[in-house]
């Protein structure tokens, strides 16, 4: 092994992240905890609730009940995207969790990032539709938990970046781990 990879190893191992960094990290990864919260919320809701989403009762005046007389297989399918929702909302947030938590907190610039866009690529794609009046929910208890959940996030990312960026340790920490690989 060469001295200077012996330096680069040793540098990331030893590593201390700044307040900021820790604070930042934290937050995001409790942001993280909540994603996955809402979805087992979601996920529970399918099997155990009302069939629908949080905040949603009836679909303009349609139960899963009036649905399920019309055609069973339209709840099932209704229940089928749900299940596949909570999924892709748990796994996003243990891989923001696992990102924030291990990667943030040593000071990788790559884990802030890859934790950001993928948070950032999850709400653009699904919050948009919840303002065109498709159908009628409780917006507090609908999408209230996702933006109190953003909301952390979105201070945590700010506090975790700034504490990145002022920590030389880091960003050498970070750049030599890219150039290596």
């Amino acid at each position: 092994m060469s001295t200077e990879q012996a330096t680069i190893d040793r540098r990331e191992t030893d590593y201390e992240p700044g307040r900021g960094v820790r604070t930042g990290a934290l937050l995001m990864a409790l942001a993280g905890v909540a994603f996955v919260g809402y979805g087992v919320v979601f996920l529970a809701r399918t099997f155990f609730g009302s069939g629908f989403e949080l905040g949603v009762a009836t679909l303009n005046g349609v139960t899963p009940a009036d649905l399920d007389a019309i055609d069973p297989a339209i709840m099932h399918y209704i229940n089928h995207l749900h299940v596949a929702t909570a999924a892709f909302i748990i796994a996003t947030g243990i891989a923001v969790t696992a990102l924030a938590w291990y990667g943030v907190r040593s000071g990788l610039l790559w884990a802030w990032a890859a934790a950001v866009v993928t948070a950032v690529v999850g709400l653009a794609i699904a919050l948009p539709m919840h303002y065109m009046d498709l159908f009628a929910h409780n917006w507090a208890t609908h999408l209230g938990p996702i933006y109190l959940a953003t909301i952390v996030f979105v201070i945590g990312a700010g506090v975790a970046y700034l504490g990145l960026r002022s920590d030389p340790q880091a960003v050498d920490s970070s750049e030599k781990t890219s150039k290596r690989a």
